[in-house]
């Protein structure tokens, strides 16, 4: 077994290979870039080494640079983790030039499975089944064209490198061709550096089911079971599962051995996964080989009760399969959550910025958080924006559904947009809960998922005015210790007047609502008056954000997080965000110039669409913004005309950047 690995690789996985290496005694050495020198994954490990820039590309994109890495720290092996060199041919092909082991399947099986197009022809000849497609090398698009229409529309058009939901689009009619293909060649252009596509029939209401396959180097192959993936936004998964609900034993063994005799094909070494696309009717087809350890391994350590790092390292090390199929079973159901630094009322965009807050819950046999970050961590624009993986276990999928809505309403962030409510919806939606699962799930949803309004209970504005007196009266008390005469009633802050009743009101804001609490009295319980009916409330602090509430006789623990001028309000699962309204501070009611777009996140230009001084219908597409490894489209917010750009294409922006002068056009 080795000493010493090297993780090539940051964030969440880097710190779940430390994790296991660790308790194997086996010392770890983490890279990072300048970006990246205060993380989590560099606190962890036993080393760390400086490779870089920010840009991933200057950085934890150079093979030699972590090779360097290796030969400066001693480490004997690396593990890629996901993303970045995980599958990486030449990687792999230079760790062993260089006596480094690779801790994942020989350079040959990494090339074959690489490409879609070639992973396809492949599985083809093993007798794996396939969605009928072109998987063709002539990229002429007059003949990508001509093929799409005789598959028949819809069509997804993909990236052959491609991978994450990258460099993919669905077109549903001949019109939309053109623009789609353009746009999946630039975004595997820059994700993969190779604009190579593949067209296949885009099947109606398919499930994403992946097999866990492994392979050593004494040709035994195992298969751990699927996982269902289907619930995904963008085409990246959000939400995983196994075992797959619904799925006959019958099916688990043919899918199984599918998988198994396509890792077989390819003389497969470690840990890979098979995606297959799955109809309702019970078929299914392969989609491509992930050839690493993938983001959702956990939900099968969860049912096996393996460690898939630890399997990953004796296979790496010379080591045969630690069992033999016969040997593996399933144990109860598990769920994964993606906690992801994103806005899903915007489309689901990035979002970047300082954890002020997080508190996620409390771990045990049932419950896992995979992550990263800690509390005032930053959120880099130069990286994936996941949070953590949050992770659920029992006896069956009811159980664990139940798990994970407890596991979410006691997960609190602060700090970023992220899309834990959108989680508790998404777990509490009939659809899902009931196994009615397709990769179309969260868009025939949406009325469920995206509530036209949100309404803020009472509870929630009494308990953010209360828990802003608790906290005004620690802040009193800490004042009047420091004080020469720390018993002075001036340091007493509950309204008083002389000859009249104590009185005060505190206002605040939640969206475009804005509400007046009215405080009197004084002592245990208070008395708020809110909308022209009053409670007795009274209240405790339980360190910096649980406050004990007594409303009405009804006890009540809530979470309220300050930041700023914002009041984070966590109660029954859900999270309010309030802005303390001062009264003596009246701001202008400007909120930029209308005829302005703005950056909605740090990024580069890769496209300008339409010719200055053009007249444009409102939702025209304007400009091609790259953040995050993603492409984002501004489009006309009216009709109007496009006077000029502020940037060209190939320049990077900040977060609120005016990028175009547009004029809207007169009402008539």
């Amino acid at each position: 077994m080795f000493e010493k690995i090297l993780i090539a690789n940051r964030g969440e996985i880097a710190c779940r290979v430390i994790k296991t290496a660790r308790r194997m005694g086996i010392r770890t050495v983490a890279v990072y870039s300048e970006a990246d020198a205060g993380s989590r994954h560099v606190r962890l490990a036993d080393e760390a080494v400086l490779i870089g820039p920010a840009p991933a590309r200057e950085s934890y994109l150079l093979p030699e640079a972590i090779l360097a890495a290796c030969r400066r720290t001693g480490a004997e092996a690396v593990h890629p983790g996901y993303g970045f060199l995980s599958e990486n041919p030449a990687f792999a092909e230079a760790c062993a030039e260089a006596g480094v082991v690779f801790i994942g399947p020989p350079a040959s099986s990494i090339r074959a499975m690489g490409s879609k197009t070639a992973a396809k022809q492949l599985m083809e000849k093993a007798g794996v089944p396939l969605v009928p497609g072109y998987h063709g090398d002539d990229q002429d698009a007059g003949l990508l064209k001509c093929e799409a229409q005789a598959i028949g529309f819809p069509v997804l058009i993909k990236a052959a490198s491609g991978g994450g939901g990258k460099g993919m689009r669905v077109v549903r009619e001949a019109g939309e061709f053109e623009s789609a293909l353009a746009a999946v060649k630039r975004e595997a252009q820059t994700s993969f550096g190779d604009d190579q596509v593949l067209i296949e029939r885009y099947l109606q209401r398919p499930r994403h089911i992946e097999i866990q396959v492994f392979g050593d180097t004494q040709g035994n192959y195992v298969h751990l079971f699927e996982r269902d993936c289907s619930v995904q936004r963008r085409h990246q998964k959000v939400l995983e599962e196994a075992p797959a609900p619904g799925m006959s034993p019958e099916r688990r063994a043919a899918m199984g051995q599918a998988a198994v005799d396509a890792a077989r094909a390819v003389g497969y070494v470690g840990a890979g996964t098979v995606e297959f696309i799955a109809d309702q009717d019970g078929s299914f087809h392969f989609m491509e080989m992930n050839t690493r350890l993938q983001v959702e391994h956990p939900v099968t350590e969860m049912i096996t009760g393996l460690d898939l790092v630890e399997w990953q390292l004796r296979v790496a090390s010379g080591e045969p399969l630690p069992l033999a199929q016969e040997q593996l079973g399933i144990r109860g159901h598990a769920l994964e959550a993606r906690i992801y630094a994103e806005d899903p009322d915007k489309g689901f965009l990035p979002s970047t910025g300082r954890l002020v807050y997080l508190a996620p819950p409390s771990e045990d046999l049932h419950v896992r958080v995979d992550t990263g970050v800690e509390q005032n961590d930053e959120i880099s624009p130069h990286y994936d924006p996941m949070i953590a993986k949050l992770i659920v276990w029992d006896e069956n999928r009811g159980a664990a559904l139940a798990r994970m809505r407890q596991a979410l309403a006691s997960y609190r962030v602060v700090g970023v947009a992220n899309n834990v409510s959108f989680l508790s919806r998404l777990i509490a939606c009939p659809a899902f809960a009931g196994g009615d699962l397709d990769t179309g799930l969260i868009e025939r949803e949406q009325d469920f998922l995206f509530p036209a309004a949100v309404v803020v209970p009472r509870e929630a504005w009494l308990a953010v005015a209360m828990a802003e007196l608790l906290r005004e009266g620690v802040l009193a008390r800490r004042a009047a210790a420091r004080d020469p005469d720390p018993h002075s009633p001036w340091h007493v802050r509950d309204g008083w007047r002389l000859n009249r009743d104590g009185r005060r009101s505190l206002r605040f804001r939640h969206g475009e609502n804005e509400k007046e609490v009215r405080v009197s009295g004084t002592g245990p319980l208070l008395s708020l008056e809110l909308d022209g009916q009053t409670s007795l409330v009274g209240g405790e602090l339980r360190g910096e954000d649980r406050v004990l509430l007594d409303l009405d006789g009804r006890r009540l623990t809530v979470a309220v997080v300050a930041a700023g001028v914002r009041r984070h309000v966590f109660l029954d699962g859900r999270v309010f965000a309030f802005a303390d309204v001062d009264p003596l501070f009246h701001a202008g009611e400007g909120c930029g110039a209308e005829g302005s777009l703005t950056a909605p996140m740090p990024g580069k230009i890769i496209a300008l669409l339409v010719q200055t001084g053009s007249r444009v219908d409102k939702g025209t597409p304007l400009v091609i913004l790259e953040a995050m490894k993603m492409e984002h489209t501004l489009a006309a917010p009216s009709t109007g005309t496009v006077q000029a750009y502020r940037y060209s294409v190939g320049d990077q922006v900040a977060d609120g950047a005016e990028l175009v002068d547009f004029e809207p056009e007169a009402a008539a």
